[in-house]
């Protein structure tokens, strides 16, 4: 008799779905024309701060990891800048549109993936005994790199575009 799959399997199985959609609008969105919003914008300018106080806060006891998100928030200011100049703006009857870098924003994304999925992975090889352990994981220091690193690109890029904006 077959024995019964795991609960984290059939977890798995039934999110896989959702994240290869995800996974797919992300990409498509990050390469293609997109129509210039004042609201998308001022979302990101004001969501970033507000999901990054919390990895601060959490980070201020292992000053190591504090040092790793913020070389990778200046790292991301320092990607959306040339990301910006990657960027075709164009101003039409229709609206204002602009098209970030394919390249950049690909990267970007499956840097994010990869991560992710390798956490998944991570915690699905845990046990509950080492699922505290797995959690703190979490806030290593390689995954704030990368945190910051998309924090700050995507902070830095969103006021990039709320600058060209005004001066269109």
């Amino acid at each position: 008799m077959a024995s019964p799959a795991a609960p984290a399997t059939i977890a798995v199985l039934v999110l896989l779905p959702l994240l290869a959609w995800r996974i797919y609008a992300r990409i498509r969105r990050a390469v293609g024309r997109q129509k210039l919003s004042r609201r998308r914008a001022a979302l990101t300018l004001a969501i970033f701060p507000v999901l990054i106080a919390p990895l601060i806060v959490l980070s201020q006891a292992h000053l190591d990891r504090l040092a790793w998100l913020a070389v990778g928030l200046a790292a991301g200011g320092l990607l959306a800048v040339y990301g910006l100049r990657l960027t075709r703006f164009e101003s039409v009857p229709e609206g204002v549109f602009y098209t970030p870098s394919a390249h950049l924003g690909i990267a970007l994304s499956l840097l994010l993936i990869g991560r992710v999925l390798f956490r998944l992975f991570q915690l699905y090889r845990s046990d509950a005994s080492t699922l505290p352990a797995a959690t703190n994981a979490l806030l290593g220091p390689f995954t704030l790199l990368i945190v910051g690193l998309l924090a700050g690109y995507y902070m830095g890029y969103a006021l990039g575009l709320v600058r060209w904006r005004a001066t269109a």
